[in-house]
């Protein structure tokens, strides 16, 4: 999954280059900002969309931008096409095209259409008129206004459809620093995010493992240092997770674990932990060996596994003692909500 930011004009050319320098340092891909905003007024777009992009291009993140009809005027184009002279390479069209325009815009810009809003007669539409479908992507909305966003099961049934169409999708999550007015409510897409906007995180990991985006990008003005922190981990592939360990397995923390490709629904296995992490000395059978793993516990395979031993497994539900696993320590019970979304390569970092 690859994360993204989102940058507005109106916050201020100090507040957008800040955002910036600090989404580069979290290793962000993309970015966002909308050029139809009615309360942004006294802003020259043309100048401030150049500074922009010349930030976001030296920190290699992708631009999309939300155009309308009138959007070349606001950056003194004379058509849409001349916002690729601005360097300008993803516009997100909501209303106001027809199919032909969208296919023929399709030619000079990747496409980022409403994933929130597509129907499948215009998806069929654009494949009729010739569209290189490769060079489209679906962006869900953000709700501005509470209890208007989506539900989680609604966005994942839309994105099985969407990713079986071949398109990337992309959502976003309320950010947990500066809200965006002109509501200062958040900006997510999924509506039970709006009040956990501090759980960076699980928010992201949730529209990711659940809601099947290969994208997610924080929707609001800009993030906390905690959020700014999470952000980076996730862009880097892994979460933190707080856990006790026993005395022997302190070596287990501040490494980062993956889940296996071919997630198990009941634990979380992974793979280095019997090469590049296991012991030296192996791993001896101790008296916790056979005790019940409730949901967390942090286990290694022992001698009796034979060639598994050194293996963690992290049980994502409660499960039974075996004899040949040692209990190492358990994740604390406010992370445990983490556990469900670390999946399919994903991987996690004690802490």
């Amino acid at each position: 999954m690859k994360t993204g930011i989102s940058v507005y004009f109106g916050s201020g050319r100090a507040t957008c280059e800040r955002v910036i320098e600090r989404a580069a340092a979290a290793g962000v891909s993309y970015a966002f900002t909308s050029l139809q905003i009615p309360e942004e007024t006294g802003v020259d777009y043309g100048r401030e969309a150049r500074h922009l992009l010349g930030l976001l291009r030296d920190a290699e993140i992708s631009l999309i931008v939300d155009v309308g009809p009138d959007t070349p005027a606001k950056l003194g184009c004379d058509s849409i096409e001349g916002l690729a002279g601005l360097g300008i390479s993803h516009v997100r069209l909501d209303y106001g095209f027809t199919v032909e325009e969208t296919v023929a815009l399709s030619r000079t810009f990747h496409i980022v259409f409403n994933a929130s809003t597509v129907t499948r007669d215009e998806i069929a539409a654009w494949r009729a008129a010739g569209a290189d479908l490769t060079r489209f992507a679906a962006c869900h909305n953000y709700y501005p206004k509470r209890f208007t966003g989506l539900a989680l099961n609604d966005m994942r049934r839309m994105n099985d459809f969407l990713r079986s169409q071949g398109f990337q999708v992309l959502g976003f999550i309320p950010g947990d620093g500066e809200q965006r007015g002109p509501l200062f409510e958040g900006l997510p897409t999924v509506e039970e995010q709006r009040n956990r906007r501090s759980d960076v995180a699980r928010n992201l990991l949730e529209l990711g493992a659940l809601g099947a985006c290969d994208v997610v990008l924080v929707g609001d003005v800009d993030l906390s240092e905690a959020g700014w922190e999470q952000l980076a981990a996730v862009s880097a592939g892994y979460v933190d997770v707080r856990c006790e360990l026993e005395p022997d397995y302190e070596y287990l923390r501040g490494q980062v674990h993956h889940d296996r490709p071919d997630s198990s629904a009941l634990v979380l296995r992974t793979p280095e932990s019997r090469t590049s992490l296991r012991p030296a000395g192996g791993v001896p059978v101790d008296a916790s060996a056979g005790a019940a793993r409730p949901a967390g516990t942090i286990a290694v395979s022992n001698a009796r596994y034979l060639r598994y031993e050194g293996e963690l497994e992290i049980s994502r539900v409660d499960l039974p003692g075996d004899e040949r696993m040692n209990i190492a320590g358990h994740v604390v019970a406010e992370d445990l909500r983490l556990l469900p979304l670390v999946r399919g390569g994903f991987g996690l970092r004690f802490a």
